[in-house]
Protein backbone atom coordinates (compact mmCIF):
# COMPACT_ATOMS: atom_id res chain seq x y z
CA UNK A 1 0.00 0.00 0.00
CA UNK A 2 1.53 3.04 -0.86
CA UNK A 3 1.91 6.00 1.49
CA UNK A 4 -1.07 8.28 2.00
CA UNK A 5 -0.32 12.11 0.59
CA UNK A 6 -2.99 13.62 2.52
CA UNK A 7 -3.87 14.62 6.03
CA UNK A 8 -6.94 16.39 7.96
CA UNK A 9 -3.78 17.33 10.08
CA UNK A 10 -1.31 19.97 8.08
CA UNK A 11 1.90 20.36 7.97
CA UNK A 12 3.67 23.76 9.97
CA UNK A 13 6.41 24.42 7.44
CA UNK A 14 8.34 27.28 6.21
CA UNK A 15 11.98 27.77 4.45
CA UNK A 16 14.19 29.29 7.10
CA UNK A 17 13.43 27.25 10.27
CA UNK A 18 15.36 26.02 13.54
CA UNK A 19 13.70 22.79 14.01
CA UNK A 20 11.25 20.66 12.50
CA UNK A 21 9.36 18.54 14.99
CA UNK A 22 8.18 15.07 13.35
CA UNK A 23 5.76 12.84 15.11
CA UNK A 24 5.11 9.22 13.56
CA UNK A 25 1.31 9.96 12.26
CA UNK A 26 -1.71 11.87 13.32
CA UNK A 27 -3.85 10.01 16.27
CA UNK A 28 -7.60 9.88 15.94
CA UNK A 29 -7.89 13.16 18.55
CA UNK A 30 -4.94 14.83 16.21
CA UNK A 31 -6.92 14.23 13.01
CA UNK A 32 -10.52 15.69 14.63
CA UNK A 33 -8.79 19.11 15.62
CA UNK A 34 -6.54 18.63 12.72
CA UNK A 35 -3.59 19.69 14.85
CA UNK A 36 -0.65 18.18 16.15
CA UNK A 37 -0.29 16.02 19.25
CA UNK A 38 -3.76 17.74 20.11
CA UNK A 39 -4.68 14.45 22.82
CA UNK A 40 -4.77 16.70 25.91
CA UNK A 41 -2.89 13.92 28.01
CA UNK A 42 -0.15 14.13 25.23
CA UNK A 43 3.01 16.15 26.62
CA UNK A 44 4.38 17.86 23.52
CA UNK A 45 3.46 21.18 23.74
CA UNK A 46 4.57 21.92 27.35
CA UNK A 47 7.66 19.99 26.90
CA UNK A 48 8.17 22.55 24.16
CA UNK A 49 7.50 25.08 26.77
CA UNK A 50 9.57 23.91 29.50
CA UNK A 51 12.47 23.21 27.54
CA UNK A 52 12.30 26.58 26.37
CA UNK A 53 11.39 26.19 22.82
CA UNK A 54 8.40 28.31 23.22
CA UNK A 55 8.09 31.65 25.53
CA UNK A 56 4.35 30.46 26.40
CA UNK A 57 2.45 26.95 26.99
CA UNK A 58 0.81 27.35 23.15
CA UNK A 59 -2.62 24.92 22.53
CA UNK A 60 -2.19 23.11 19.54
CA UNK A 61 -4.63 25.05 17.38
CA UNK A 62 -2.31 27.60 17.70
CA UNK A 63 0.16 25.51 15.97
CA UNK A 64 1.02 28.17 12.89
CA UNK A 65 2.36 30.59 15.51
CA UNK A 66 5.12 28.54 15.90
CA UNK A 67 6.61 29.02 12.37
CA UNK A 68 7.58 32.46 13.83
CA UNK A 69 9.61 31.18 16.42
CA UNK A 70 11.61 28.98 13.65
CA UNK A 71 9.85 26.15 14.41
CA UNK A 72 8.02 23.65 12.15
CA UNK A 73 5.78 20.43 12.60
CA UNK A 74 5.33 17.26 10.33
CA UNK A 75 4.62 13.60 10.41
CA UNK A 76 6.34 10.21 9.37
CA UNK A 77 3.26 9.07 7.78
CA UNK A 78 0.35 10.63 6.68
CA UNK A 79 -2.43 7.99 7.43
CA UNK A 80 -4.75 8.09 10.93
CA UNK A 81 -4.70 5.12 12.76
CA UNK A 82 -6.09 4.06 16.56
CA UNK A 83 -2.19 4.42 17.24
CA UNK A 84 1.07 3.76 15.83
CA UNK A 85 1.10 0.38 15.89
CA UNK A 86 -1.60 0.10 13.45
CA UNK A 87 0.66 1.44 10.73
CA UNK A 88 2.22 -0.56 7.90
CA UNK A 89 5.56 -0.67 6.27
CA UNK A 90 3.79 1.14 3.32
CA UNK A 91 2.86 3.68 4.99
CA UNK A 92 6.54 5.22 5.31
CA UNK A 93 7.78 6.90 2.14
CA UNK A 94 11.33 7.75 2.91
CA UNK A 95 11.85 9.89 -0.80
CA UNK A 96 8.98 11.74 -0.02
CA UNK A 97 9.59 12.27 3.24
CA UNK A 98 13.63 13.66 2.62
CA UNK A 99 12.30 15.78 -0.56
CA UNK A 100 9.60 17.53 1.85
CA UNK A 101 12.52 18.37 4.11
CA UNK A 102 15.35 19.16 1.57
CA UNK A 103 12.55 21.90 0.25
CA UNK A 104 12.67 23.90 3.52
CA UNK A 105 16.11 22.71 4.35
CA UNK A 106 15.90 23.52 8.13
CA UNK A 107 18.52 23.13 10.33
CA UNK A 108 17.33 20.14 11.85
CA UNK A 109 14.81 17.39 12.76
CA UNK A 110 14.13 16.39 15.93
CA UNK A 111 11.86 13.16 15.53
CA UNK A 112 9.24 12.37 18.74
CA UNK A 113 9.94 9.33 19.35
CA UNK A 114 11.88 5.99 18.02
CA UNK A 115 9.36 4.80 15.94
CA UNK A 116 9.13 7.97 13.94
CA UNK A 117 13.04 7.60 12.60
CA UNK A 118 12.31 3.57 12.31
CA UNK A 119 9.64 4.03 10.31
CA UNK A 120 11.07 5.70 8.02
CA UNK A 121 14.73 4.55 7.73
CA UNK A 122 14.04 1.00 8.98
CA UNK A 123 17.05 1.72 11.59
CA UNK A 124 17.00 1.17 15.41
CA UNK A 125 18.44 4.85 16.67
CA UNK A 126 19.37 5.73 19.89
CA UNK A 127 17.96 8.80 21.48
CA UNK A 128 20.21 12.08 21.06
CA UNK A 129 21.56 13.13 17.56
CA UNK A 130 22.02 10.88 14.63
CA UNK A 131 25.39 10.46 12.40
CA UNK A 132 22.27 10.27 9.19
CA UNK A 133 21.58 13.84 8.04
CA UNK A 134 19.32 14.82 4.86
CA UNK A 135 21.68 17.12 2.92
CA UNK A 136 22.21 19.85 5.39
CA UNK A 137 19.26 19.36 7.90
CA UNK A 138 20.69 17.26 10.78
CA UNK A 139 19.01 14.68 12.62
CA UNK A 140 17.77 14.20 16.39
CA UNK A 141 15.64 11.62 18.00
CA UNK A 142 13.72 12.43 21.22
CA UNK A 143 11.38 9.99 23.10
CA UNK A 144 7.83 9.83 22.86
CA UNK A 145 5.83 12.21 24.06
CA UNK A 146 2.63 9.87 24.03
CA UNK A 147 0.37 8.64 26.52
CA UNK A 148 1.33 5.19 25.72
CA UNK A 149 5.17 5.86 26.63
CA UNK A 150 4.55 5.92 30.32
CA UNK A 151 8.09 3.84 31.25
CA UNK A 152 10.09 7.23 30.25
CA UNK A 153 9.05 10.09 32.99
CA UNK A 154 8.60 13.37 32.09
CA UNK A 155 11.51 14.66 33.78
CA UNK A 156 13.73 12.50 31.43
CA UNK A 157 11.79 13.65 28.35
CA UNK A 158 12.27 17.10 29.51
CA UNK A 159 16.43 16.22 29.56
CA UNK A 160 16.26 15.37 25.98
CA UNK A 161 14.48 18.14 24.90
CA UNK A 162 16.22 20.64 26.95
CA UNK A 163 19.37 18.55 25.09
CA UNK A 164 18.21 18.80 21.61
CA UNK A 165 17.73 23.11 22.30
CA UNK A 166 21.54 23.44 23.21
CA UNK A 167 22.30 21.09 20.39
CA UNK A 168 20.63 23.48 18.02
CA UNK A 169 23.00 26.01 18.34
CA UNK A 170 26.12 25.49 15.97
CA UNK A 171 29.49 25.18 16.71
CA UNK A 172 31.28 27.73 15.33
CA UNK A 173 34.23 26.63 13.31
CA UNK A 174 37.04 28.62 10.94
CA UNK A 175 38.40 27.10 7.81
CA UNK A 176 40.40 27.76 5.04
CA UNK A 177 40.03 26.27 1.38
CA UNK A 178 41.83 26.89 -1.76
CA UNK A 179 40.99 27.61 -5.62
CA UNK A 180 43.70 25.41 -6.94
CA UNK A 181 43.91 26.50 -10.81
CA UNK A 182 46.50 24.80 -12.97
CA UNK A 183 48.20 26.64 -16.19
CA UNK A 184 44.99 25.21 -18.90
CA UNK A 185 43.01 27.28 -16.36
CA UNK A 186 41.36 23.49 -14.75
CA UNK A 187 39.74 23.36 -11.23
CA UNK A 188 40.82 21.01 -8.49
CA UNK A 189 37.81 19.78 -6.80
CA UNK A 190 38.06 17.04 -3.71
CA UNK A 191 34.42 14.97 -3.19
CA UNK A 192 33.21 14.58 -0.11
CA UNK A 193 30.55 11.74 1.06
CA UNK A 194 28.03 11.71 4.22
CA UNK A 195 28.77 9.47 6.64
CA UNK A 196 25.47 7.79 6.09
CA UNK A 197 23.89 7.29 2.54
CA UNK A 198 25.23 8.12 -0.73
CA UNK A 199 25.10 11.76 -0.75
CA UNK A 200 28.45 13.57 -2.54
CA UNK A 201 29.36 16.58 -3.50
CA UNK A 202 32.48 18.72 -5.17
CA UNK A 203 34.20 21.43 -3.33
CA UNK A 204 37.49 23.16 -3.07
CA UNK A 205 40.08 21.22 -1.05
CA UNK A 206 41.20 22.61 2.81
CA UNK A 207 39.61 21.95 6.34
CA UNK A 208 39.32 24.14 9.66
CA UNK A 209 42.15 26.17 11.19
CA UNK A 210 43.52 24.54 14.20
CA UNK A 211 44.52 27.04 17.47
CA UNK A 212 46.81 28.97 16.58
CA UNK A 213 47.75 28.08 13.32
CA UNK A 214 47.77 31.31 10.80
CA UNK A 215 45.43 30.66 7.32
CA UNK A 216 49.09 29.69 5.49
CA UNK A 217 50.13 27.35 7.96
CA UNK A 218 46.52 25.72 8.03
CA UNK A 219 46.33 25.80 4.18
CA UNK A 220 49.72 24.34 3.15
CA UNK A 221 48.84 21.13 6.36
CA UNK A 222 45.06 20.38 4.88
CA UNK A 223 46.50 20.59 0.85
CA UNK A 224 49.56 18.39 1.83
CA UNK A 225 46.86 15.98 3.45
CA UNK A 226 44.53 16.63 0.81
CA UNK A 227 45.91 16.89 -2.83
CA UNK A 228 49.55 15.83 -2.10
CA UNK A 229 50.61 19.75 -2.68
CA UNK A 230 53.78 20.88 -0.69
CA UNK A 231 55.34 24.22 -2.26
CA UNK A 232 53.14 26.33 -3.50
CA UNK A 233 52.28 30.67 -3.53
CA UNK A 234 49.47 31.48 -1.58
CA UNK A 235 47.40 34.07 -3.61
CA UNK A 236 44.60 36.45 -2.70
CA UNK A 237 41.77 35.80 -0.75
CA UNK A 238 38.76 35.29 -3.43
CA UNK A 239 35.79 34.99 -1.35
CA UNK A 240 34.55 33.85 1.60
CA UNK A 241 31.16 32.03 2.62
CA UNK A 242 29.47 30.98 5.84
CA UNK A 243 28.28 27.33 5.74
CA UNK A 244 25.82 25.87 8.28
CA UNK A 245 25.90 21.70 8.19
CA UNK A 246 25.80 18.45 10.33
CA UNK A 247 29.04 15.99 10.74
CA UNK A 248 29.52 13.15 13.09
CA UNK A 249 26.71 14.52 15.20
CA UNK A 250 27.45 17.49 15.64
CA UNK A 251 25.78 20.73 13.98
CA UNK A 252 28.75 23.58 12.94
CA UNK A 253 28.68 26.84 11.17
CA UNK A 254 31.73 27.33 9.51
CA UNK A 255 33.30 30.10 7.77
CA UNK A 256 35.14 29.47 5.23
CA UNK A 257 38.06 31.97 3.16
CA UNK A 258 38.87 30.54 0.03
CA UNK A 259 42.68 31.39 -1.37
CA UNK A 260 43.89 31.57 -4.97
CA UNK A 261 46.62 28.63 -5.76
CA UNK A 262 47.77 28.42 -9.07
CA UNK A 263 50.25 26.03 -9.94
CA UNK A 264 51.65 25.17 -13.46
CA UNK A 265 50.79 21.29 -12.75
CA UNK A 266 50.19 18.69 -9.89
CA UNK A 267 49.05 15.17 -10.18
CA UNK A 268 46.94 14.91 -6.82
CA UNK A 269 47.25 12.58 -4.57
CA UNK A 270 46.43 11.96 -0.51
CA UNK A 271 48.94 11.76 1.97
CA UNK A 272 46.72 10.23 4.62
CA UNK A 273 43.89 8.63 5.04
CA UNK A 274 40.46 10.72 4.87
CA UNK A 275 38.23 8.36 4.96
CA UNK A 276 36.94 9.62 8.52
CA UNK A 277 36.43 13.24 7.14
CA UNK A 278 34.53 11.78 4.34
CA UNK A 279 36.48 12.77 1.39
CA UNK A 280 36.44 9.93 -1.71
CA UNK A 281 38.38 11.14 -4.50
CA UNK A 282 39.72 14.43 -6.25
CA UNK A 283 40.06 14.96 -9.79
CA UNK A 284 40.83 18.22 -12.31
CA UNK A 285 37.86 20.00 -13.88
CA UNK A 286 37.55 21.80 -16.86
CA UNK A 287 35.77 24.83 -16.84
CA UNK A 288 33.42 23.09 -19.70
CA UNK A 289 33.45 20.46 -17.59
CA UNK A 290 32.07 21.97 -14.77
CA UNK A 291 29.16 23.38 -17.30
CA UNK A 292 28.07 20.34 -17.95
CA UNK A 293 28.18 18.46 -14.49
CA UNK A 294 24.66 17.78 -12.55
CA UNK A 295 26.79 17.10 -9.36
CA UNK A 296 26.21 18.77 -6.27
CA UNK A 297 28.54 21.77 -6.09
CA UNK A 298 29.86 23.06 -2.62
CA UNK A 299 29.07 25.99 -2.48
CA UNK A 300 26.25 26.02 -4.22
CA UNK A 301 27.36 28.73 -6.58
CA UNK A 302 30.88 27.67 -7.07
CA UNK A 303 30.42 27.55 -10.56
CA UNK A 304 29.36 30.92 -10.63
CA UNK A 305 32.66 32.23 -9.03
CA UNK A 306 35.05 30.49 -10.94
CA UNK A 307 33.06 31.66 -14.29
CA UNK A 308 33.33 35.46 -12.86
CA UNK A 309 37.05 34.61 -11.90
CA UNK A 310 38.04 32.96 -15.30
CA UNK A 311 36.08 35.39 -17.37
Amino acid sequence: MAESTTSSVPDVLAQGLTCVFCGINPGRVSAAAAAHFANPRNDFWRLLHDAGFTPRLYDPQEQFELLGLGIGVTNAAYRTTPGSGDLRRGDFDTASFDARIREVAPRAVAFVGKEAYRGLYNERPELGPQLRSIGRTGLFVLPSTSPANAAVSYDQRLQWFRALHAWLEPTARTAVRALVIDDDDRILLVQYRRPVGDETWWGTPGGGVDPGESDQQALARELQEEIGLHDFELGPVLYEHVGEFPWARQLFRQVNTTYLVRVREHEPRATIDLTAEGVIDVRWWSRSELEATDAQLAPSDLLERVRNLTA
